[in-house]
């Protein structure tokens, strides 16, 4: 099975590591063997939100993490909206949608290519009108898909519409 994740790693000392690790939930207590070579040996557990591996020669910590995957659309909900979107401290995309729209789907693909090419400059996150209204109605979504821009937890822009990529791109750009 292909592990998909973004990673971001920092290593304490001049050790070169490469750990892969998914944050897909049946991954998160798997033991993870450290390749051998360059003074790199041992093996690490996963953690929920962190990798942390001993580096037996140079005493060195490597940090994974995975579970704060960028890159990647993530759903979000009443309970976590504050949380994700509000207080996020880099820009937020947020694509309003339904699994019945027609043009929701048609754009799914483009939102999930903007969020690899921006990964670690914004953050991108999808709501499903059916499932949160309360979210829909306090930004006045009429109409779907719709994406917003967020800046500092107060939106800075709306895209209404199947539109081409470049247009959600341009969007994007005024705020990173």
């Amino acid at each position: 099975m292909a592990l998909q994740a973004s990673i971001s790693m920092s290593a304490m000392s001049p050790a070169r590591a490469a750990v892969f690790c998914s944050n897909h939930v049946a991954f998160s207590k798997e033991k993870v063997k450290l390749p051998a070579g360059r003074g790199l040996s041992g093996s690490a557990s996963l953690s929920s939100s962190f990798l942390h591996a001993s580096v037996r020669n140079h005493r060195s910590t490597i940090v994974c993490k995975a579970q704060e995957a960028v890159g990647v659309v993530q759903v979000v909900t009443d309970s976590s909206w504050d949380s994700l979107v509000i207080k996020n401290e880099i820009p937020v995309l947020v694509e309003f949608w339904a699994p019945w729209c027609g043009p929701c789907r048609m754009i799914t693909p483009v939102i999930d290519q903007l969020a690899e090419e921006y990964a670690g400059k914004i953050a991108c996150y999808k709501v499903n009108t059916d499932d949160c209204p309360n979210i829909a109605s306090q930004y006045a979504i009429r109409s779907i898909p719709t994406v917003l821009m967020f800046k500092n937890g107060e939106k800075k822009e709306g895209v209404i519409g199947a539109v081409p990529k470049a247009t959600f791109a341009a969007a994007i750009e005024k705020y990173i």
